[in-house]
């Protein structure tokens, strides 16, 4: 029998999130876990017993050991690598050798906080199991097929070529599974759908999908850019950072602590918890109303603008925590939207479910679903489909 095991590993700077597959069983649209055959996460990396990414994965090893299912089991095909930024080298699932290594190493000025963990995480695993495949797969590659009018800033071409300023996109893998998700629970191609992807957790992004191609996505450059989020304050006039230095007298690392650790949510009303703000908005908060109205607009200007993008939209997809828990989002981000031929069903949009579920009206023109997202699953199947090629 052919080894049919994947293990996903998510490198973090303090925590190592792992999830085994088999990939034999994990079958399109039934989610990871039919083929899920354990998972897990160890935190507090750089802290007492676990003072590296060495000693998580050897963590890991032993607990995989524990279950019968250690890395130097024969099934295991693989190992698939989460990492965040491939720049405009890498767009597509990538076997990971030496010289790949050294082009990512390139590519850390792009994403600081997380690239030099997730090459961390390579280095340990290449280390235990030399011989066997392992291939890293971009949060930023499914967003590679943008046209040039969507990925390009209007500044200064030379200067943006010579640093690498343009829209990378994230969360890829989710906007990935999530669009080809939801053509199959219309039954249809992914080819011939067009979804407007909103992947909203305390990181959130949409993205324009046309037959399942990224033509548009709402972050940028970095991961700040586009919706309001959880401690990230999303679209800004960049001259705001020129005030904040010039009147405010704020450090440029202090603007960068204030935008992306101290703003969204959190920056608003004190909470980045949806459910604290549903809570306190029931008793009456005008802060914590204020923060939702500001972030379910920010949505609306997007369903909006990619809706004109991608001139037809056959579905509207929300995903990640917020988007598959939070009714009240989901009924506030595409309220009276009808022209747009957009209705949501008040009953089936309040009943909760872990599986993928339509809950538009049965007169809108446009499909509207809650789809899980499993990227665990996508990074797993791309690794898979590489080394079985």
């Amino acid at each position: 029998m052919n080894p049919s095991h994947v293990l996903v590993l998510n490198s973090g700077s303090s925590s190592l999130k792992y999830q085994l597959l088999d990939m034999a069983r994990a079958r399109p649209g039934s989610g990871s876990a039919a083929g899920r055959l354990t998972s897990g996460i160890v935190e507090r990396i750089g802290e007492g017993p676990v003072a590296d990414h060495a000693a998580a994965l050897k963590q890991v090893s032993e607990e995989l050991d524990r279950q019968g299912l250690g890395l130097d089991s024969p099934k295991l095909a693989a190992v698939g690598h989460r990492v965040v930024h491939g720049g405009t080298r890498f767009t597509e699932p990538t076997l990971i050798t030496d010289e790949v290594v050294a082009e990512m190493e390139k590519l850390v000025p792009l994403a600081p906080l997380h690239n030099p963990a997730n090459l961390a995480g390579i280095a340990v695993a290449r280390q235990l199991r030399p011989d066997l495949p392992q291939v890293a797969v971009f949060d930023t590659a499914f967003h590679a097929t943008m046209p040039e009018a969507a990925a390009r800033y209007a500044v200064d071409i030379e200067t943006a070529d010579r640093f690498g300023v343009r829209r990378y996109g994230f969360h890829g893998t989710s906007h990935a599974y999530v669009s080809r998700a939801t053509a199959r629970l219309l039954d249809k191609e992914p080819s011939e759908v067009n979804t407007i992807v909103l992947h909203l957790g305390n990181g959130a992004s949409a993205s324009a999908v046309r037959g399942g191609v990224c033509v548009d996505t709402s972050m940028g450059l970095t991961p700040l850019e586009g919706l309001v989020m959880g401690t990230r304050s999303g679209d800004l006039d960049p001259a705001a950072i020129f005030h904040l230095a010039r009147v405010g007298g704020m450090s440029i690392d202090e603007i960068d602590t204030l935008l992306n650790k101290r703003s969204g949510l959190l920056g608003l009303c004190g909470d980045n918890d949806m459910r604290e703000i549903g809570r306190r908005m029931a008793e009456g908060d005008p802060a914590a109303r204020l923060a939702f109205d500001i972030y379910v607009h920010r949505l609306r200007k997007y369903v909006g603008a990619y809706t004109a993008v991608l001139g037809r939209v056959d579905a509207i997809a929300f995903t990640a925590g917020v988007g598959e828990n939070s009714a009240a989002v989901r009924e506030a981000a595409l309220r009276g939207l009808d022209a747009l031929g957009i209705e949501v069903d008040a009953v089936s949009n309040a009943i909760r479910g872990a599986t993928a579920r339509l809950i538009s009206a049965s007169s809108s023109r446009v499909a509207v679903a809650v789809v899980p997202t499993d990227e665990e699953l996508e990074i797993a199947t791309q690794t898979y489909a590489l080394v079985t090629g």
